[in-house]
């Protein structure tokens, strides 16, 4: 006899763990996730900065911002463990008047849309955050408090443990070979089907809604749209009416085994911890030099070094580069005179991969042409502190069709068919 799920999720990373946590909490606990790792968080959620900001340019990241902060602010109440949410605060440096009016139009997009705290700073409100910030060239800026990190392992491992306590089960080292649907697609991806019964191959089953949270598989008939029917894992087939890609930055070659498209692509992002530095505050927002892109937070005793370096290449490289120390070095030691003293140990430097789309935006929704399949990737450096949002967003979209939190049609991966882009310009 095969498995089966009312839900599939593939990939237990924090927005995977995020969307078992809130189908959990509406009742559908016939949820399976599948991570092919032997632990949660071996792909980005492990390699994450953690930072958590409404600071955003578009009305969907400063509303999904606004949720997801105040919900890791009440975490460990809400969802009984520990998300080590630290309300240090952003603070955004701009070294000219265009950065500074974008900053400007930007806040005034934040208040209109709840975020009420973020304030505007002159170059000597700046410098009492950090004395040993270089302000010459600073000509203001904006500051929101409740910006800051969070722990992403504790978050990931909290929305999962929650999940599990309402019987949502979780497959470790089980890798996804193939999604099955029916009618059966061609294409390259193998589906897996050899040697699976017929009898676990759902054919075109309505799966009404009921009390118990059972999602709504819609039947359209007389159409030939494709339903997901099963998965096909190295433990063996599972029978499933619906499948959530949150794969991450592997989420494009995931919907290949369903026979759809996503435009999704890997991005390496490489960060430098400093060895203990007592040269800074004890405690000061994360920083961010507009002119370079370079910013930098305390990471226990020492700095947490980033930047974003604009020739690096799309394509799956987690291993650190030694060279990069050097070049964000540079920008340290610029904006920052005495991080020139700082010690840095190339072998506790790390890199991780962005989930990139083309306009920096998140995919969330349901396949348009794979009945059942449902997107939620593409975060471009966002998923852990939109977790919160993405996991309840999808979880609606699943069980009632639409979401009342935040209307999420603007993430839909049809937008990248209609030319309805939403560019994400605050990127980090």
């Amino acid at each position: 006899m095969s498995e089966t799920a009312d839900v599939v999720i593939i990939g237990s990373g924090i927005v995977g763990s995020s969307v078992a946590y809130h189908l959990a909490e509406q009742g559908c606990t016939n949820v399976l996730v599948v991570e092919r790792e032997a632990h949660q968080g071996k792909g980005s959620t492990g390699k994450s900065m953690g930072g958590v900001r409404a600071q955003f340019s578009t009305p969907v990241n400063i509303q999904m911002s606004r949720y997801s902060i105040d919900f890791f602010s009440r975490f460990d109440e809400v969802v009984g463990y520990p998300a080590d949410y630290r309300a240090h605060g952003y603070l955004f440096c701009a070294t000219n008047e265009q950065q500074f009016q974008y900053l400007k139009t930007n806040r005034e997009r934040q208040l209109a849309l709840g975020v009420q705290n973020v304030e505007l700073v002159s170059p000597s409100d700046i410098a009492q955050f950090v004395p040993q910030l270089r302000t010459d060239d600073i000509i203001g800026g904006t500051f929101c408090q409740t910006d800051g990190f969070v722990d992403p392992h504790s978050v990931m491992m909290g929305f999962m443990l929650k999940a599990r306590e309402h019987g949502v089960r979780l497959w470790l080292d089980t890798a996804v070979t193939g999604i099955e649907t029916d009618p059966a697609h061609t294409g390259t991806a193998d589906t897996g089907t050899a040697g699976v019964p017929p009898a676990s191959r759902t054919k075109d089953v309505l799966r009404p809604e009921s009390a118990g949270g059972t999602p709504a598989v819609p039947v359209f008939a007389g159409s030939m749209t494709r339903r997901i029917t099963g998965v096909m894992t190295s433990r063996g087939f599972v029978s499933t009416p619906i499948v959530v890609n949150a794969a991450g930055a592997w989420a494009a070659q995931v919907a290949r085994l369903a026979g759809a498209e996503l435009p999704v692509e890997p991005l390496r992002r490489q960060l430098v911890p400093t060895e203990p530095f007592d040269g800074l505050p004890k405690r000061f927002p994360m920083v961010i030099d507009m002119s370079t892109g370079f910013h930098f937070r305390r990471e226990g005793k020492g700095i947490l070094l980033a930047w974003n370096d604009p020739e690096e290449t799309p394509g799956f490289k987690t291993d650190f580069d030694p060279s990069f120390v050097e070049k964000i070095l540079t920008r340290a030691a610029d904006r920052v005179p005495r991080l020139a003293e700082a010690e840095v140990n190339p072998r506790r430097a790390w890199a991780g991969l962005y989930e990139m789309t083309p306009d920096h935006h998140a995919i969330i929704g349901a396949a348009p042409d794979v009945k059942g399949l449902y997107f939620v990737n593409g975060f471009s450096g966002h998923g852990v502190m939109h977790s919160p949002a993405s996991g309840r967003m999808t979880a609606d979209l699943i069980l009632h069709g639409r979401s009342n939190l935040i209307d999420a049609s603007p993430l839909g991966v049809e937008r990248f068919t209609t030319g309805a882009l939403i560019e994400e310009t605050a990127l980090l």
